[in-house]
């Protein structure tokens, strides 16, 4: 079991930073899974994938809403996976979470058996 929790949420302007943070407790990330993904959740609207990356390796995967502007990487040593948001809209604004898969790759939020209690982020216009 491992057990997740986010950071790093908050209320920004539009064209701002954040960096968001999911630190992994109970055992190491790579004992319970392989891959870390990042989804939110707008109020009213249905949970989405933002992005994903391979814990081993490191390949990584976007939506296509924020390629170009948000970065996800991981830090092994400190069992903590981050997610770096560039060129925040007012469209980014959502509950993020992150979630754990042992799947390799996984986009699809049914494939994500373990999740964090989420992060809000609001961005202004």
């Amino acid at each position: 079991q491992v057990q997740l929790v986010e950071s790093g949420g908050g209320l920004v302007q539009a064209g701002d930073s954040l960096r968001l943070s999911c630190a992994a407790s109970g055992s190491t990330f790579s004992s319970y899974a392989n891959t870390m993904g990042w989804f939110r959740q707008a109020p009213g609207k249905e949970r989405e994938f933002v992005a994903a990356i391979r814990w081993s390796g490191g390949s990584t995967t976007y939506a296509d809403s924020v390629k170009g502007r948000f970065t996800i990487s991981r830090d092994g040593a400190k069992n903590t996976g981050f997610l770096q948001m560039n060129s925040l809209k007012p469209e980014d604004t959502a509950v993020y979470y992150c979630a754990a898969t042992p799947r390799i790759g996984v986009t699809r939020l049914r494939e994500y058996n373990n999740w964090g209690q989420g992060t809000q982020v609001t961005v202004s216009s």
